[in-house]
């Protein structure tokens, strides 16, 4: 009898996380290698957050909060959602996690049952059908296709929900391509949500503060008759440059707010005190280095899009979010490489680029999408311009 359980033999461990740890072991044997794996910002956390994070340290707030999260935290959060999103919550609808992944497991443990249905559109982030599946519920997948922006439509939305689904997952700006949500399609969504009271909405927003050309955010929150139905989970990781704090948070029903805060009482209990106080700076302080920090994701966007572009064999998108583009590699598969390996799949082609070319990326069909792969741009120009010329040499070289 195995000692693993049977939801543990459901999962596996995430690609991303993967692939920067094989570039990483690659760097310390000696190899020159570029990671373009990872998704977090190369950007410090801003002074005035550190300041007061060794304030709390010196000022001895190492004690433990409250399980779900500090009321200054709490209240900034409220304030934030109120400033930003023109969202109203009370404290006792708001939740912090060590992490929005921690946010988004505790969610999904705290309202799935084994046989309940989960809609995820993909391209999704890793984590999303992997933390469906360790709880017994089926994640339901709908491809989004290149023609149609890597977006969900709301006739594919209608198609897919039965009795048995609990949740649909939205994510805009997206991780893995940077795809956006309009207003208008946010509401033609909601259209088909309206009709279906038994379905709740996770609304990933983490990259909500990171957004170019004039895209404004929009999120199903905002939507009066389906507020009661969503949760939107945030964090302070991608937009402040944390993701080694290890705070994220959500507002929502009350209800599902409370049994979050009962599974991380017997699991983490509270974030970091440090962090917690930390983000209230995050929140409360100055947001000014914020589009600043953005127009410098603009400019690499726009280079790695132009530069993609001019190579044979590789098609991409320009999104209008995040920092990642999801090029195809279709029209390279069924190559061969220079060492006469048959290119069959997205993931011969990433595994061949970083042998070949010393270039980290992750395959598109970790993110449930086949002949694609994901650059993450949150690196140097420098790097970028290496990383570029390493690829469409490589690309090149395929025969």
């Amino acid at each position: 009898m195995s000692i693993i359980s049977d939801s543990l033999k459901r999962i596996k461990p995430s690609p991303t996380i993967a692939v920067t740890q094989k570039a990483r072991e690659l760097k310390a044997s000696g190899k020159d290698v570029i990671g373009l794996g990872a998704g977090e910002p190369d950007f410090d956390t801003p002074d005035n957050i550190k300041e007061v994070a060794i304030k709390a340290i010196k000022d001895g707030d190492t004690k433990y909060t409250a399980v779900d999260g500090t009321p200054a935290l709490k209240q900034a959060i409220v304030q934030k959602f109120k400033r930003e999103n023109n969202l109203n919550y009370t404290t006792e609808q708001v939740t912090i996690g060590a992490g929005g992944k921690h946010v988004i497991y505790n969610a999904m443990m705290a309202t799935l049952n084994e046989g309940d249905e989960v809609i995820i559109p993909a391209p999704y982030w890793v984590s999303y059908p992997d933390i469906v599946l360790l709880t017994g519920a089926k994640p339901v997948i709908i491809e989004c296709s290149e023609k149609q922006e890597f977006k969900l439509k709301a006739t594919d939305l209608e198609s897919k929900i039965t009795n048995k689904t609990k949740w649909v997952i939205i994510n805009s700006p997206s991780n893995p391509t940077g795809a956006c949500y309009s207003e208008n399609e946010i509401k033609e969504l909601a259209e088909v949500l309206k009709k279906h009271f038994h379905v709740h909405i996770l609304s990933d927003d983490i990259y909500e503060h990171i957004s170019y050309g004039g895209y404004k955010f929009f999120t199903i929150a905002q939507i009066p008759e389906l507020k009661d139905r969503v949760l939107t989970m945030n964090g302070v990781s991608k937009s402040y440059a944390m993701t080694g704090w290890r705070i994220g948070y959500a507002a929502g029903p009350k209800e599902i707010i409370k049994g979050i805060a009962k599974i991380q009482s017997q699991s983490t209990t509270n974030p970091s005190s440090i962090s917690q106080a930390a983000a209230v700076e995050a929140l409360n302080g100055t947001q000014d280095f914020i589009s600043q920090r953005s127009k410098v994701f603009k400019g690499r966007r726009d280079f790695v899009v132009g530069e993609l572009n001019k190579i044979n064999g590789i098609n991409c998108l320009k999104p209008e979010g995040a920092f990642y583009v999801f090029p195809s590699c279709k029209e390279l598969l069924g190559k061969k490489d220079n060492k006469g390996n048959v290119l069959k799949t997205d993931v011969d082609f990433v595994q061949s680029l970083l042998e070949n070319a010393g270039v980290a990326v992750v395959q598109g069909s970790a993110f449930g999408l086949n002949g694609f792969f994901r650059i993450s741009y949150a690196t140097s120009l420098e790097n970028l311009k290496k990383a570029l010329n390493k690829i469409s040499d490589f690309c090149k070289s395929l025969k």
